[in-house]
């Protein structure tokens, strides 16, 4: 099967989903969710038996601005497993979903929230796939519209609303900031093929306008994954936006942001750039920044939304210092672009599972403050007990997935002489372990009064319960992600 076909299929699903809303009973809006699940389903197979062409001389025009490497597999797989995530997260989400949209009696306003991430889910996949400037940015611009739609989509609640109004604002500054930067790097180089700007950055007698450019670009694509100096949307818009539009800006949007960010930045930072020092000290700054104000922001939070929020910001900031310690890899060391691949599968497990435990305690509290967590140890042990598993592992804890994570991009950043970054990453991990932990002391040393016990939906039991065991399982034996990664 051609790879090029992997995205039409996608989002002919989509399209689909958004027909059939208009023909299935306002009480059963929840089947065209199960209906997309299926076909993403479908799709990940077809990923799987998708083959490069043998000879892309033939379709010049698209081999040159789409790619069908290890990378790019790995990323349309991301998207599709995060999308299929979120579907499942809004299912149990439908409840709130129909409170604030059209009829709180029926699921009458919600069916088009359930084709919304498959068209989300295309444009993520043809970002793994860009190589050229040009489909990067209008790749781009197809999954930034969708969110447009999908944090503003409970149009009842003034909190969405704010959220789709501020995300809105700062996604077209940050696009505007994207096409002048793309505009300087094509006026300097004369490409927007990223397999040529690296020739013709060594034939430049200035490369000042190439950085001013790439610079421009760097901040575009820190508001899409959530660094400094671009974070300040992502607080509000996390707590405002329903909470699988939320899980899927911090998992999938981010997700594919660092996966055109690499392919970007690859030109720039490769052994022999004459740009690799600079970029790699600005990426080094945004690193550091981006760790400490994720992390030390994260401490005084009371709403266990903002919490991630800042947590997510964190996260960024720990995948900039892979790619600052910049390593093409060999037999006895991982590249900088698998610790990036494995950060984010690592990362994907851990915060899908936190997102579907948060929406279970809002479903039974009807409330997203971290107190709406006291003493669930007593009244859910077992989603207690699964709650302090992916916390745990987030905050870095040894023997779980996200020590790896942390700890391969320590490995890079000591490796590639950053110390700098290694010390502002340290006191981001300590930071980490005491806001993380924060909602373990809430579920096992406070009280409720509320003694009840929280009722989980089927598809959050079992889909909490798989990532749980998985954080434990890749945190003794992550070979099943390397592998995937071609390590």
């Amino acid at each position: 099967m051609s790879p090029y076909l992997l995205e039409a299929y996608i989002v002919l699903v989509g399209l689909v989903i958004l027909m059939l809303e208009a023909f299935v009973p306002a009480i059963r809006k929840d089947s065209l969710g199960i209906l997309a699940i299926g076909g993403l389903v479908f799709g990940l197979v077809l990923l799987f038996v998708a083959q490069a062409p043998a000879h892309p001389e033939n379709n010049a025009e698209m081999a040159r601005f789409y790619s069908f490497d290890s990378a790019a597999i790995f990323y349309k797989g991301f998207a599709i497993v995060c999308t299929i995530l979120v579907l499942l997260l809004a299912i149990d989400y439908k409840g709130i979903l129909a409170k604030f949209t059209e009829n709180p009696g029926s699921q009458e306003g919600t069916g088009e929230y359930y084709a919304l991430p498959v068209f989300a889910c295309a444009g993520m996949m043809w970002m793994a796939s860009a190589k050229d400037l040009i489909s990067i940015f209008v790749a781009l611009e197809l999954v930034t519209i969708t969110f447009y739609i999908l944090v503003a989509f409970m149009r009842r609640n003034v909190g969405s609303l704010e959220a789709g109004v501020k995300y809105l604002i700062l996604g077209a500054l940050s696009t505007g900031i994207l096409v002048y930067g793309v505009a300087w790097i094509y006026g300097t180089t004369g490409t927007t093929d990223l397999a040529l700007i690296g020739e013709k950055l060594k034939e430049l007698d200035s490369t000042t306008p190439a950085l001013f450019g790439l610079s421009l670009i760097l901040l575009s694509l820190a508001f899409k994954v959530g660094a400094v100096p671009m974070q300040l949307w992502i607080p509000d818009v996390y707590q405002g936006a329903p909470t699988p539009t939320t899980a899927f800006l911090s998992v999938g949007s981010k997700a594919a942001g660092f996966a055109i960010a690499l392919r970007i930045l690859e030109p720039f930072v490769q052994e022999g750039s004459p740009v690799q020092q600079q970029t790699i000290f600005i990426l080094l700054i945004l690193a550091g920044l981006t760790i400490l104000y994720g992390n030390l922001a994260a401490i005084p939070q009371s709403n266990f939304k903002r919490l991630l929020a800042y947590s997510s910001v964190a996260h960024a900031g720990f995948i900039l210092l892979a790619i600052a310690a910049w390593n093409e890899g060999s037999g006895n060391s991982l590249s900088s672009v698998q610790v990036v691949g494995f950060y984010l599968a690592t990362y994907l497990i851990m915060t899908m599972g936190i997102f579907f435990a948060l929406v279970t305690v809002r479903n039974a509290t009807g409330s997203e403050e971290i107190a709406a967590f006291d003493g669930l140890g007593k009244r859910s042990p077992a989603l207690a007990l699964a709650i302090t598993v992916l916390l745990s592992a987030l905050a870095g804890l040894p023997l779980t997935a996200g020590f790896y994570g942390k700890f391969f991009a320590f490995q890079l950043a000591i490796d590639a002489g950053l110390w700098t970054g290694v010390i502002l990453g340290f006191i981001g991990v300590a930071a980490g372990f005491y806001y993380y932990l924060k909602v373990v002391r809430a579920m096992y040393w406070r009280t409720s009064d509320d003694t009840t016990a929280i009722e989980i939906s089927p598809f959050s039991r079992y889909t909490i319960g798989t990532l749980t065991v998985l954080t434990i399982l890749l945190g003794f034996y992550p070979d099943p992600i390397l592998w995937l990664l071609g390590a």
